[in-house]
């Protein structure tokens, strides 16, 4: 028996390794193609990148797709080898052997959780890095100019001495604008501007920021008081950058755990001080009262980018266990049923994901959490499943 179960152990997983590694391939290349068509292949025919600096930005987007396409092709992987092992009767040949189910799947489980790990580097560490080197190339290739950009969800700091946050940016129409304008000598804030819209424009030493419909709050003094006015149109700040020029900055999305733990501090260090819940004592802006009375949501974004990368990490496991179960009661052998199955069930995952993302500036809606639920019901579910077909034979 031991024997037997040896040699099926290997069979199976010889199965998914190549299945495995043929869907993810199938997966990563579709991916890839999807952002090399959209960015890089139209700066190769406007003649402003070469055919070595397309195959530079490729390699460096594979780990980014990697995040997706690994966790899509265990799935699939899992669907086809134990779709086709119960429409060829070997998984009752199996059954009628004296081993289960679930003692036949250990070690495709185990491979999962592998994969688990395996994707943990991947996500915290080497894409947000590639993603970075691949976003400089493609910033080198246009010609554009790196580090005058402000991204999304950060507190940028190079531009002393004021500190900037964006909530959205559409190139030069901005949304959701706070500064900190600092004072030199002991970098305390002396006053705070925030406004629902602002105007970028890119100069020769930095960045021309207008702020419209913006609320102004003064330190009065040296107590921590505050004195609140309104004004239409705020700027232009002539915004030089401080430090070198190449200094790379990136958004959140881009950022490494390691990053993106630093980051929070910092934000939390900022905004613990009290500077914005104090904005609440003046006359409200009512374009502004969401963001003021929820003050910390400046730093759900950066914890819902943190909580994604960890449970992208473990989307292998779950999909491996309802992949299982799910393949054997398809009882196909073909794949193109397999692919679409696996598609689905990849968009319901992923959907959760967007829509965490999506409520990432409202943290009273705890979306950082939401990022986690398709991973808790595709497990439960798996598992269930997985019980359940075990006990009735498929």
């Amino acid at each position: 028996m031991a024997g037997q179960l040896k040699t099926l152990h290997l069979y199976l997983t010889r199965q998914v390794l190549a299945t495995l590694g043929m869907t993810v391939a199938v997966f990563t290349f579709v991916l890839l193609l999807g952002n090399t068509l959209k960015e890089i292949l139209v700066l190769l025919i406007n003649h402003q990148a070469t055919l070595g600096g397309v195959a530079e930005a490729i390699l460096l987007l594979i780990p980014w797709v990697l995040v997706f396409a690994l966790p899509m092709g265990m799935l699939t992987a899992a669907l086809l080898v134990f779709g086709r092992f119960s429409a060829d009767q070997e998984l009752t040949a199996v059954r009628a052997g004296g081993i289960s189910l679930v003692a036949l799947a250990a070690p495709i489980l185990a491979l999962s959780l592998v994969l688990c790990g395996l994707s943990a580097v991947i996500n915290l560490e080497i894409a947000p890095r590639c993603r970075v080197a691949y976003k400089a190339l493609f910033e080198r290739m246009a010609g554009q100019l790196a580090g005058v950009a402000l991204p999304e969800g950060r507190f940028v700091k190079d531009f002393s001495p004021y500190i900037i946050y964006v909530g959205r940016n559409h190139g030069r129409e901005l949304e959701e604008v706070v500064v900190f304008i600092l004072d030199p000598t002991n970098q305390t804030t002396q006053r705070i501007i925030t406004a629902p819209r602002g105007e970028l424009l890119t100069t020769t030493n930095g960045v021309s920021l207008t702020l419209l419909d913006a609320l102004i709050s003064d330190q009065v003094g040296v107590s921590n008081q505050w004195l609140h006015s309104a004004s239409s149109s705020v700027g232009p700040f002539e915004i030089k950058k401080a430090g070198t020029p190449n200094a790379v900055r990136h958004d959140i999305s881009d950022m490494t755990y390691r990053e993106l733990r630093a980051e929070l501090r910092s934000a939390e260090r900022l905004i613990g001080g009290g500077d914005l819940r104090n904005l609440e004592r003046g006359e409200m802006v009512q374009q502004l009262e969401t963001l003021r009375q929820h003050p910390r949501d400046l730093t759900s974004p950066i914890r819902v980018q943190i909580h994604r990368q960890w449970a992208f990490s473990f989307a292998c496991f779950g999909f491996t266990l309802v992949g299982i179960p799910l393949g054997i009661r398809a009882h196909r052998r073909e794949t193109n049923v397999g692919i679409a199955l696996a598609l689905g069930l990849a968009l319901v995952y992923y959907s959760f994901v967007i829509v965490g993302q999506s409520l990432a500036a409202h943290g009273e809606w705890a979306p950082h959490l939401l990022v986690w639920t398709p991973n808790f019901i595709f497990q439960a579910v798996g598992t269930v499943l997985l019980w359940r077909a075990n006990r009735s034979g498929g």
